[in-house]
């Protein structure tokens, strides 16, 4: 990404050059936009890198789909993944030019207050904290199964909700250690994605290959097996597709931990979904091709299809090992998504918008932001009842994806707003340019489509049988966090203790942008 040199400011020097490793500018620029270093900056790019492919990644991603993608459409389902990978892409290109001239953690509320008025903005960060919260319940969920799997034991739904609290709990005792451990974590989980994603996923396309590159095309009469069309079951699975493509905003989210932040965070949100989304193609292709009976996935006989396809080519011994290995990384997701939801508690709580935000803003002795990261597992942990009558993993990706494709959408369209107006011009280190209105513009039309397709009922994204309130989870998550967010903005019109942005001092966000 080509970028010019940023203007001097008035006293002569460029805002990264005031200290050798840019941690007074940051601090600087973090008091410019009205706030004091309050969490530790320890994490360089590779550091920022590093929690948005933990979040975004491969095995949570993937190892969650493919189950529900191959029985809806056959191998087809593979060809949802571009499309939401390159949907997603756009997004992150609203996102980079955002937090590169306002880097800072919280970012969908931070920047709507900015775009927008106060009442939309805060509406906006409420949906967006939600969001994050509900697609820990998600992960944790997801997570489960394999906990069980690693013991040889099948089990109820009433133990995969009391497990799923067990995961978010422990992620949550471990982020109160602050960032550093977990940096330490979140490495942990990429070593362990590179051998479950990668290596796992190569050896098997390369060697261990049942089918042709027909199979891709082929649906293996799923949609007539669902009841369904050839075009209803390819939505419902981009509907769940999205879910591999979330979570580069957690980059965003240690925004204000990372050192030369508005530089470094857009680059950070970049390469973690591109590398994560190349790889996630990558192994969709190779679990397909690589397993021995794709029509009994779409029959229903095989609920793991990753796993077959593993100890088919590996051996039954490799069954364990695999199991290790991928819940390391479900762990290690959870924990920096679980971070970043802790964050974003605290940035909206030091506004004093959240509700009990004395409390929220908390952060303890190892500079973490304990008060949130005790509200978020509350949150997360308050969703788990969905699953209690019967397995909900269908239910749950829709329920965590559109929580999350909801605030991407306000985001986008309270930036196009502001384009449109006149009233933003990205005036950060990255800019679009010309084509910025119209990558914003598709990023509105991807998000609201998305939200759409996520929240439409479908039984074919439920177990059999499944209560009603799983066919609909989408829709009323969705719905009950938007019916509170309304209900709290009436009754303690949290909008009016909003602080007026601090206007920036000279120089300090007069950074010329790069033309991409």
């Amino acid at each position: 990404m080509p970028e010019n040199p940023p203007r001097p400011t008035p006293d002569g020097q460029t805002p990264d050059a005031r200290t050798s490793d840019g941690q007074t500018s940051d601090s600087d620029r973090l008091a410019a936009l009205g706030y004091r270093q309050e969490l530790r900056r320890s994490l360089g790019v590779l550091g920022n890198i590093s929690m948005g492919f933990a979040v975004v990644s491969p095995v949570v991603g993937l190892y969650a789909v493919a189950q529900v993608g191959m029985s809806v459409d056959g191998g087809a389902w593979v060809w949802a993944l571009p499309i939401c990978l390159l949907g997603q892409l756009l997004v992150v290109c609203v996102y980079s030019e955002l937090t590169s001239q306002w880097p800072l953690a919280g970012g969908a509320y931070q920047w709507t207050r900015r775009l927008t008025g106060p009442t939309f903005a805060w509406l906006s960060g409420w949906m967006w904290q939600f969001a994050v919260m509900f697609a820990n319940t998600t992960v944790a969920y997801l997570a489960s199964p394999w906990f069980f799997a690693l013991f040889g034991a099948t089990p109820t739904p009433t133990r995969l909700v009391l497990a799923s609290a067990g995961f978010v709990v422990l992620c949550t005792l471990a982020n109160a250690y602050g960032i550093n451990l977990l940096r330490w974590f979140v490495s942990l989980g990429i070593a362990a994605e590179a051998i479950a994603s990668v290596l796992v996923g190569l050896a098997l396309l390369l060697f261990f290959r049942h089918h042709g590159p027909g199979l891709l095309t082929d649906t293996l009469n799923a949609p007539a097996t669902t009841g369904t069309s050839d075009l209803m079951s390819f939505l419902a699975v981009i509907a769940v597709g999205g879910w591999a493509f979330i979570g580069f905003d957690a980059c965003v989210s240690t925004a204000e931990e990372t050192k030369d932040a508005a530089r470094q965070v857009p680059r950070a949100m970049r390469w973690s979904l591109l590398s994560v989304g190349t790889v996630v193609i990558l192994n969709a292709i190779a679990v397909a091709l690589a397993h021995p009976d794709p029509a009994a996935v779409v029959s229903g006989q095989d609920l793991d299809p990753v796993t077959t396809a593993v100890t088919s080519g590996f051996g039954d011994w490799s069954a364990k090992p695999f199991v290790v290995v991928v819940l390391i990384s479900f762990t290690a997701c959870l924990m920096a998504s679980q971070g970043g939801a802790a964050r974003g508690l605290y940035s909206l709580a030091r506004d004093d918008v959240f509700p009990f935000s004395g409390q929220v803003r908390r952060v303890n002795r190892h500079k973490a932001p304990i008060g949130g990261l005790i509200t978020a597992t509350l949150v997360s942990c308050a969703a788990l009842p969905l699953g209690l009558k019967s397995t909900a993993i269908g239910s749950l990706i829709t329920f965590g994806s559109a929580a999350t494709f909801l605030p991407f959408f306000l985001l986008t369209a309270a930036a196009l707003i502001a384009r449109l107006r006149g009233t933003w011009k990205p005036a950060g280190l990255v800019s679009f340019g010309r084509w910025g209105t119209a990558l914003n513009a598709l990023a509105v039309l991807w998000t609201g489509l998305e939200v759409v397709n996520i929240c439409w009922p479908r039984t074919i994204l439920a177990p059999p049988g499944a209560p009603w309130y799983q066919v609909w989870a989408a829709l009323i998550g969705v719905g009950l966090v938007t019916l509170v967010g309304l209900g709290y903005l009436v009754a303690r019109r949290p909008q009016r203790l909003m602080r007026r942005p601090a206007t920036e001092r000279p120089g300090t966000d007069e950074l010329a942008p790069a033309v991409l």
